[in-house]
């Protein structure tokens, strides 16, 4: 028998490729296309008065330039709102080229096309635009304080306001024997790939057809979005995705100003026509994602259970909303992760900025409400004195419990029903792996030599493989080789392993005659893209059930040609065989050939498969009724609700006594995403999504002006981790499977940078003695929470400890 390979750690087939230079990215593509480069607003908000071109237009190998005034039809009205809710009053979305309004600094106001990028940006310079500024919104205080208006028929500058409720909140408070209320700060930060945008694209005239290549995240959506702004048939579209160095959420979005500009620029001119982002521009007219406020009221009995939870928040969506309002959402029913919270009441009010239109970022809201709630559970434990691990044991929903619905609508519509998990053996497995129970020990021998460590930990529950659906197809050539088409796009998960794992288990086949093609509208029309920690659930599923479809008429078709019933075939390493008598067997290649019969006169395995054909029996024909040729099959997964992974970190951080420097000394995850199709994969979604969590926690954040300048838009002022900020991750797993879906999976892609900033917040304030509210957080701004500590601004932790209070609290903090 072949060795299974679902679950085994197997290196990824697409990285030798990717490592010695043979990725083909969005700008390997298109030498000879002319170059797009775009004017873009210098202003946060003001009126577009006049735009003077003349002297751009005498530069030698300018072709075009284009203002809003010059888009025709559908290319000039606004970009489409990709996901309307009821909830959503006030939707607004952005043109392709701004009409008579910025909003951000950043909009594209003019599109140049010259003959390469140093002509088009040397005309871009030349153009004059002349500008009536208005009042500028920046940040969450600003909007909601509602003096100044980003859309003018925006009350309060909110975009949408909404209220969930599960039980008496009101009466659950007014009875606890405890309250509390935080209020708690997420900053805004971004994905920042390290391929940013880009869009290539070739009309043909005598086929009236477009080929366009864009740098997404979800071919299909671009593909329908252009040819619905370009009124062209469907049919006559076809959108391909490159190699993609990165997403992270960023390239969701469809389309982008420059996918609808670009590829009418290709038609209108008659040349293909290539634009790629640089990263000033990528900082300033991408998207950016998490800054939200909460405000948290807890009621909790003397044992810290919940008793009732009430959150406001309050979301910066910047200035435009085209991907609706799922991230708060998603924050406003993920907050509660593992835990049954009582009576639950969550209102949220998402709020336009003058900044940076806000899409999902990899967490997509998880962060800000892993942050809320696991920052309200280690003040529950602060309060009452309890250790925190059992203050979150106690609130566990039980494996008993499952399926266990919440009472709330999730992202998807579907109601907020948690199908596994195992939380207390997780907590269990976790406090194993960090050494909790043993870490006083460990803080004494620290405090002895002068030193300040601390202890954190998070948990979070990830809804994951949400709908509405995906496609698989696949198909086997003559030769044996297996081809897999899906519809998602890949930017670095490993699809082209993780699912030639499947189908070569499912069929029974060498995992090397497996070979997979992603992002490709001409072999998967209808798909919805790689987001959401989707893939391994959606098309995982669509891939396992096509190839079973393959597997069924290989055996069927086999037994016929053997004389033998279908029961008694087994596929091994490519071959049907009877079982217990493998010589009595046919390659799948010789099956594909059976199955289209039209290869005999071109095909050498034909000719000699045609003793079993049956080709030319009069009597018989060579396709059966209500068959199709070909060996190959075609499947949708669509699931009826989302699946819902977890996970739960733990921290061990040193913060130095002098600098305030804080340094991540060990970092441990338990993680269970169900059955793990490739755990070396997993383990690279986990280190991934932690080295994205530090940067969110310690570094990384958009720091705007009150005039809505981005004061970092660059990497040498936007700070991120290096690798040596990045600890050694230890992991552990454990595989509760989802009754959900046929491979009882469930998603891992975002799973590692949920937790993070509620880890971290958790061991520092563990090491200092005092809350921590806001992150992310610098060595500076921790040193000034200490002086404030020091004079007594700060009311200090009342959890025991082997920490030296009163003498850190007399001590005067140095710089």
């Amino acid at each position: 028998m072949s060795t299974r390979l679902f679950g085994a750690p197997i290196k990824r087939k697409e990285d030798p490729r990717l490592v010695t230079g043979g990725g083909r990215y969005l700008d390997d593509l298109g030498h000879g296309a002319l170059a797009a480069a775009f004017v873009r607003s210098p202003h946060a908000h003001a009126r577009v008065v006049d735009i003077d071109a003349d002297d751009a237009f005498e530069l030698d190998g300018v072709l075009g330039i284009y203002a809003h005034d010059d888009l025709p039809g559908k290319v000039g009205e606004p970009l489409p709102l990709l996901i309307p809710h009821p909830a959503l009053t006030h939707g607004r979305t952005g043109y392709a080229l701004a009409r008579d309004e910025v909003n951000h600094v950043g909009e594209p106001v003019v599109m140049v096309v010259a003959t390469d990028r140093y002509v088009a940006e040397d005309a871009c310079q030349r153009i004059r635009v002349r500008y009536e500024p208005l009042p500028v919104v920046v940040g969450i205080e600003t909007a909601r304080d509602g003096a100044a208006r980003v859309h003018s028929d925006v009350p309060g500058n909110v975009a949408a306001h909404l209220t969930q409720v599960v039980g008496d909140v009101d009466a659950a408070l007014a009875s606890a024997p405890h309250t509390l209320t935080l209020e708690l700060d997420i900053e805004r930060s971004a994905s920042t790939p390290l391929e940013g945008r880009g869009v290539y694209a070739r009309w043909d005239d005598e086929r009236d057809e477009l080929r366009m290549y864009s740098s997404t995240q979800t071919s299909t959506g671009v593909r329908a979005a252009v040819a619905a702004k370009l009124d062209l048939p469907l049919a006559k579209v076809e959108c391909i995705a490159p190699d993609v160095g990165g997403g992270f959420g960023v390239k969701i979005m469809h389309p982008w100003p420059e996918e609808v500009l670009v590829p009418w620029a290709a038609r209108r001119l008659g040349h293909p026509v290539k634009w790629t982002e640089d990263r000033r521009e990528h900082f300033v007219a991408a998207a950016h994602e998490r800054g939200q406020l909460h405000t948290v009221t807890v009621g909790f009995d003397d044992d810290g259970h919940l008793l009732g939870l009430d959150v406001k928040f309050w979301h910066d969506n910047g200035a435009y909303t085209p991907y609706g309002i799922i991230v708060p959402i998603i924050t406003s029913t993920q907050l509660l992760g593992p835990y049954k919270p009582g009576a639950y009441r969550v209102k949220f009010w998402s709020l336009y900025t003058n900044t940076v239109l806000v899409t999902p970022y990899r967490g997509a809201g998880r962060p800000q409400g892993c942050f809320a709630m696991e920052r309200t559970m280690d003040a529950i434990a602060d309060r009452l004195g309890l250790d925190r691990a059992e203050v979150r044991a106690r609130n566990f929903i039980l494996p008993s419990e499952m399926p266990y619905d919440h009472g709330l609508l999730f992202q998807d519509g579907r109601p907020l029903r948690y199908d596994s998990g195992d939380f207390p053996a997780t907590l269990s497995k976790l406090k194993a792996l960090v050494g909790w129970d043993d870490f006083a020990t460990e803080r004494a021998a620290a405090t002895a030599q002068g030193r300040k460590i601390g202890l954190g930990i998070g948990c979070y529950v990830e809804g994951t493989g949400v709908g509405p659906y995906e496609g698989s197809h696949v198909q086997v050539e003559t030769s044996g080789r297996v081809n897999v088409s899906i519809g998602l796009t890949s930017q670095g998960q490993g699809h082209e392993t993780v699912f030639a794992q499947i189908v070569a288990d499912e069929l029974g086949v060498r995992m090397e005659d497996v070979f997979v093609t992603t992002g490709d509208t001409r072999k998967m029309g209808y798909a919805v893209g790689t987001f959401a920690s989707r893939a391994a659930v959606m098309s995982g599923s669509a891939v396992a059930l096509a190839a079973r479809q393959v597997r069924a008429k290989a055996l069927r078709i086999a037994a016929d040609a053997l004389e033998v019933s279908a029961d008694d075939l087994e596929i091994v390493d490519g071959t049907v065989q009877v079982k217990g008598a493998p010589s009595a067997s046919m390659t799948l290649g010789t099956v594909s050939v059976l199955s289209n019969p039209l290869r005999y006169a071109f095909d050498e395995a034909a000719q000699a498969a045609t003793q079993f054909a049956g080709t030319f029996d009069p009597d018989r024909p060579p396709v059966a009724a209500g068959d199709e040729p070909g060996l190959e099959g075609k499947d949708f997964y669509s699931p009826t609700q989302a699946t819902f992974a977890n996970g739960m970190h733990a921290a061990i951080v040193e913060t130095d006594p002098v600098t305030a420097e804080i340094r991540i000394l060990r970092y441990c995850v338990v993680h269970d995403c169900g059955p793990m199709i490739n755990p070396l994969i997993v383990e690279g979604q986990v280190h991934g999504g932690v080295a994205q969590g530090v940067g969110g926690a310690l570094y990384e954040r958009m720091v705007y002006d009150e005039s809505g300048q981005l004061l970092n838009a660059s990497f040498m002022d936007f700070l991120m981790p290096y690798a040596s900020e990045v600890p050694t991750i230890e992991t552990d797993h454990l595989e509760t499977p989802s009754p959900l879906n046929p491979l009882g999976i469930k998603g891992a892609g975002e799973a590692g940078c949920i937790p993070v900033s509620a880890v971290i917040a958790s061991a520092i304030e563990d090491a200092e003695g005092f809350a921590i509210t806001r992150m992310p957080i610098s060595p500076s701004e921790l040193w000034g929470l200490r002086r404030r500590y020091a004079a007594g601004e700060i009311t200090p932790l009342r959890r025991a400890s082997p920490r030296s209070e009163p003498a850190d609290r007399a001590e005067e903090p140095t710089p």
